[in-house]
């Protein structure tokens, strides 16, 4: 017996390093108990489009939009703008990344200075749990390249040879007599620092590439462990068994009746997105229709090296939500963070808080203070979310509109619109209990969480926590909320 249980042991360990190697560590691993699919995008041209969206699916082809279709991210770094998002999930799932390019069309830069001296910069937000974000950063990857013009559509895929990083993206700069975007590489552990970019893809004479993006295959699908989708004047596929190693030219998707005036698919999309479907081998490659403003379009295959096996679906076979869904990403979800994700984004409605005492006015943030105004402008500084508290059910925080991620927040009894940086003590600062008026039981007064014997009230129309004690006080404590 004790032979024949050696001999099934090593079977089980080899077994097990086996399917160790051929596990998925790219955000789309894709296992048969993941429940749902989260997409990350922006929706369009103008300095409000261009910011952080989420959508959700159940079955990767029809998409609800999460908050309401408000942004959730907001840029206020570099350009103030953002587009092309990739959201990156560290391999043990404690980690993640939103990297995105830094950039605003029509709201800071045109297209051509973009083109030729836009910013060499990507921005970052981190999350330890997928709904609490961190403050967006600055990560410079174009400035080490010599006349390097912009850094756009930025990606990053695991690479377990190396236990780090590959972020690529594309960068305009002259080199060997042309002038053209070109895909550039380097490594990070952190998307704060990385290695010397060097350059990953450069296509032959004056053709640009810019959009590319990195599946990797489950052993017994097609011959290469990982395929790229390229937006290079075509969707050009290409295979290879290294991240970094020799990438072998597959074919394009000419063939799927999306031609352009110019003989090619590329004149007509961009963008190629990734989407594996849970517990099959069957994937999605999203192309967003730029050349008619269409927004993302799935084709579907089960072999993604295999061009000829893309099938493009009828327009009644899926529904990409109320939005448009522009160059972004897809994860698939566990169970745990699809709970906290749409937890976090449900479709709260917008509203505004009326003063009791002086109705014309309504609370509104500027500059990170907290007041009552009239005839704000924009009226999206008056504009709020209100939320389930931070601090726990049955209280309200909050949220701004166009700031999401920043709540009403009391600090040293003063109000301030603040980021929220995850701490209990934010939570509690940031949730109140909702009443009825104290001056007017129609209307509504808001009770602070971890100090309750004060209230949200103006006081020479700037919002503090106070305790009420006469009718003054209790009139300026009293809000409607409106919409």
């Amino acid at each position: 017996m004790r032979p024949l249980l050696s001999r099934l042991a090593t079977i089980l360990v080899a077994a097990c390093l086996l399917f160790t190697s051929q596990t998925l560590t790219t955000p789309q691993r894709a296992a048969a108990a993941d429940p749902g699919y989260l997409m990350v995008h922006f929706t369009g041209e103008g300095a409000t489009n261009q910011q952080m969206y989420l959508s959700h699916s159940t079955d990767g082809v029809h998409w609800n939009d999460l908050n309401g279709g408000g942004m959730v991210l907001r840029s206020t770094v570099g350009t103030k703008g953002v587009r092309d998002p990739a959201l990156v999930r560290s391999p043990d799932g404690s980690k993640y990344w939103i990297i995105a390019t830094d950039l605003c069309i029509s709201c800071g830069q045109s297209w051509s200075q973009s083109i030729n001296d836009g910013s060499r910069n990507l921005v970052v937000w981190e999350s330890t749990d997928l709904v609490t974000w961190s403050k967006p950063w600055l990560l410079n990857v174009a400035g080490a390249i010599p006349d390097g013009r912009n850094a756009w559509a930025p990606e990053a895929i695991w690479d377990p040879a190396t236990n780090d990083y590959v972020l690529y993206w594309a960068t305009n700069v002259p080199q060997n007599g042309a002038t053209k975007h070109r895909i550039f590489y380097a490594r990070t552990s952190d998307f704060r620092t990385i290695s010397t970019p060097q350059i990953y893809i450069d296509r032959p004479g004056t053709q640009e590439i810019i959009d590319t993006q990195i599946i990797e295959v489950p052993q017994g699908v097609g011959n290469y462990r990982y395929v790229r989708a390229s937006g290079d004047g075509q969707i050009t596929l290409e295979g290879s068994n290294s991240i970094l190693g020799t990438w072998t030219k597959l074919g394009d998707l000419s063939g799927i009746g999306l031609i352009g005036t110019q003989g090619t698919t590329g004149t007509r999309v961009e963008g190629p997105m990734w989407m594996k479907f849970n517990g099959t081998n069957k994937w999605a490659l999203y192309l967003d229709q730029y050349a008619t403003n269409g927004g993302y379009m799935p084709v579907l295959t089960t072999d993604p090296s295999n061009p000829a096996s893309y099938q493009r679906q009828a327009s009644t076979s899926y529904n990409m939500g109320g939005t448009k869904k522009r160059h972004g990403w897809i994860l698939n979800l566990t169970a745990a963070e699809e709970s906290r994700v749409l937890a976090r984004w449900p479709n709260t409605a917008i509203n505004r808080l009326q003063s009791f005492n002086f109705q014309d006015r309504y609370v509104r943030h500027t500059n990170g203070d907290v007041r009552i105004d009239p005839n704000v402008s924009p009226v999206d500084d008056s504009q709020f979310r209100m939320r389930t508290g931070l601090a726990g059910t049955g209280t309200v925080s909050f949220e701004s509109v166009n700031m999401p991620g920043y709540f009403l927040r009391h600090s040293n009894y003063d109000f301030q619109l603040a980021h929220n940086d995850g701490t209990a003590q934010f939570a509690a600062d940031a949730t109140f209990n909702k009443v009825a008026g104290l001056a007017d039981p129609t209307w509504s007064s808001f009770q602070s969480y971890n100090y309750p014997d004060r209230y949200i009230r103006h006081y020479a129309y700037y919002l503090k926590l106070d305790p009420i004690t006469n009718a003054t006080a209790r009139s300026d404590a009293t809000f409607k909320v409106t919409s």
